[in-house]
C-alpha cells in the first residue's frame, strides 16, 4: 500500500506562514512604488507559466520566487494608495488574519450542526452591524427577519428576487411578473432576474431625475402601464449610492409606490451603506425601515476583505420557502426542532465558509469610533478634492458627491476625458475609471483605500491639472 507523505510538515508550515505574512507586510509597504494598473498584455501571464504541472513537488521558496517574478506583474493593485478606480476593496491586517483562521479551521458551515460557532457568530455580527450602522430593528435576528453574509451584493439581489417571486407564487404566472430598477442601478439586477427564470423584457428601467436618482413618479407610471396589460409588478430594486455617481434613490417615495402595488422593495447599498458607521452619514439609511430586504458590502469600504456582503431581510419566510431543500443526509435534531438558523436556506449554494471571523476581527480591532473615523477621512479628502476640481477652469463636477466618490469631466468633450483617463492609467502612477452620464464620458475618482493619504489625493489632482 502506498503511503501519502505530506510535502510540508507542521514545522515547515509554521516557517512558510511566517514568511508569507512577512511577504504581505512588505508588499503593503512597497505598494506606493508599484504601477497601480497591471502593465501586462493579454496572454503574458499564461505564457510565463509551465505548460504542464510538475511531476514532483517543488520547494516553497521556489513557489514564492515565482509569485514575485510571474504573478506580481499581472496584479492590478487594489490596495494601492493610488487606486481611485471602481469602489475600494480593502484587505486590512485583522481581516486577512480572520481569513487565515477561517482557512485553517476549514469549517463547512452549511448547517448550525456542522459548526455552531460559524452560524452563531455570523448571526451576532449581523446584529452588531445593525447597531453600528443605525439600521432598522426590523432586520434583527430576534424578529421574523435577520441577516447573513453573502459573497456579493449580486447574490443578495438574487435571493431577494427569488423571495419576491415566492411571495406571489400561485397568484400570478411567471411570464406576467415585472421587475423595476433605475437606469443607474447595478447590472446584477438583470442577471438575477434571468437566473430566477424571467426574461430581460420583464425588466423596466426607470428614468432618473436631475440628481441621477430613480424617479418615483416614473416608477408609478410604469407600474400602472403594466397593470393595464395584466402584468404584475413584483419586485423593485432601489439603490442608495449608485455605482456611477453614488446617487441616493428616494427610498420612502419608492416604498409608497411598492406598497400600492404589492411589490417587494430591495435596496442595494453595496458601497455607500458602510458610510452609516459614522452617524453624520446615516442619510444613506433614509427609508430603509420600509424595505423588504437590504444589502451592503463591508468588503468595499469597511476594511474587510472580499467576500463579505451583508444581506438583511425583514421576513425570512418567503426566502426559506424558496430556497430550503432538506435531503435525508442533512437532517439533524437541531434543524428538526426549528431551534437554529441554517444559513444554507439563505443563499444559493449549500456550502459556506466561516466568513464572520474576519468581520468580527475587524470590528473588535477598530471599534465603532475607529471604523467611523476611517470613513470620515475618505469623505473629507473627497470633499476637498471635489472643491478643487470644481474650481478648476478646465473641469466641471457633473453630479452631487455626498460621500467619497467624485464624478467630473473635462469641458473639452469625450475625447479629452478619454485621453486623460488613458494617459493616467498607462503611466501606472494612479488608476481611475469612467462612466457615462447623459451620454457623456465622465471621470470617476473613488477615494477609499486604507493606504490613501492626503498626499496621494494631491498627487492625483496634480496629474489632472497637468493633463488639463
Amino acid at each position: 500500500m502506498t503511503a501519502y507523505v505530506p510535502p510540508m510538515d507542521l514545522d515547515e508550515f509554521r516557517q512558510a506562514g511566517h514568511d508569507l505574512i512577512d511577504w504581505i507586510a512588505d508588499y503593503w509597504e512597497r505598494l506606493e512604488d508599484l504601477p497601480v494598473l497591471s502593465q501586462v498584455a493579454p496572454g503574458d501571464i499564461r505564457a510565463s507559466l509551465p505548460a504542464s504541472p510538475p511531476e514532483a513537488g517543488e520547494p516553497w521558496a521556489d513557489i514564492m520566487a515565482d509569485v514575485d517574478s510571474l504573478i506580481l506583474p499581472g496584479v492590478t493593485h487594489w490596495q494601492s494608495p493610488n487606486f481611485f478606480a471602481y469602489f475600494p476593496a480593502n484587505a486590512s491586517p485583522p481581516s486577512v488574519l480572520g481569513e487565515l483562521l477561517s482557512a485553517g479551521l476549514g469549517v463547512q458551515g452549511m448547517l448550525w450542526a456542522t459548526s455552531p460557532a460559524c452560524t452563531e457568530l455570523e448571526t451576532h455580527m449581523l446584529d452588531w452591524m445593525i447597531e453600528l450602522c443605525g439600521l432598522p430593528d426590523r432586520f434583527l435576528s430576534t424578529g421574523p427577519g435577520g441577516g447573513t453574509i453573502q459573497d456579493s451584493a449580486s447574490s443578495g439581489a438574487l435571493v431577494a428576487i427569488l423571495s419576491a417571486r415566492e411571495r406571489v407564487a400561485g397568484q400570478w404566472r411567471m411570464p406576467e411578473l415585472v421587475a423595476y430598477t433605475s437606469e443607474h442601478a447595478h447590472s446584477s439586477l438583470e442577471k438575477g432576474v434571468r437566473i430566477a427564470g424571467l426574461f430581460a423584457e420583464q425588466i423596466r428601467v426607470i428614468p432618473s431625475d436631475e440628481n441621477h436618482a430613480m424617479d418615483p413618479v416614473k416608477l408609478r407610471e410604469a407600474m400602472v402601464a403594466d397593470i393595464v396589460e395584466d402584468r404584475r409588478p413584483f419586485f423593485v430594486q432601489a439603490t442608495t449610492g449608485t455605482t456611477s455617481t453614488t446617487a441616493l434613490d428616494p427610498i420612502e417615495a419608492i416604498a409608497d409606490v411598492c406598497k400600492d402595488f404589492g411589490a417587494w422593495l430591495h435596496v442595494d447599498g453595496a458601497f455607500a451603506g458602510s458610510a452609516a458607521v459614522a452617524p453624520e452619514y446615516r442619510f444613506v439609511n433614509a427609508g430603509l425601515q420600509r424595505a423588504d430586504s437590504y444589502s451592503f458590502n463591508p468588503h468595499k469600504w469597511l476594511l474587510t476583505n472580499f467576500d463579505c456582503s451583508l444581506f438583511y431581510i425583514a421576513d425570512r419566510g418567503p426566502m426559506i420557502s424558496a430556497l430550503s431543500v432538506l435531503p435525508e443526509y442533512l437532517r439533524n435534531e437541531a434543524t428538526e426542532k426549528g431551534a437554529v438558523i441554517d444559513y444554507r436556506d439563505w443563499q444559493i449554494s449549500l456550502g459556506r465558509r466561516f466568513r464572520a471571523l474576519k468581520l468580527w476581527f475587524v470590528i473588535r480591532t477598530h471599534g465603532a469610533e475607529g471604523l467611523a473615523n476611517f470613513v470620515r477621512s475618505h469623505v473629507d479628502m473627497a470633499q476637498d478634492f471635489a472643491e478643487r476640481i470644481g474650481n478648476h477652469p478646465s473641469y466641471e463636477i457633473v453630479a452631487p458627491n455626498p460621500l467619497s466618490l467624485v464624478t467630473f469631466r473635462h469641458i473639452g468633450g469625450d475625447a479629452e476625458n478619454e485621453r486623460i483617463r488613458d494617459t493616467i492609467n498607462a503611466s501606472g502612477d494612479a488608476y481611475l475609471t469612467h462612466t457615462k452620464i447623459n451620454d457623456q464620458v465622465v471621470l470617476r475618482v473613488s477615494i477609499g483605500s486604507q493606504h490613501t493619504e492626503q498626499r496621494h489625493v494631491d498627487a492625483m489632482y496634480g496629474l489632472l491639472d497637468t493633463l488639463a
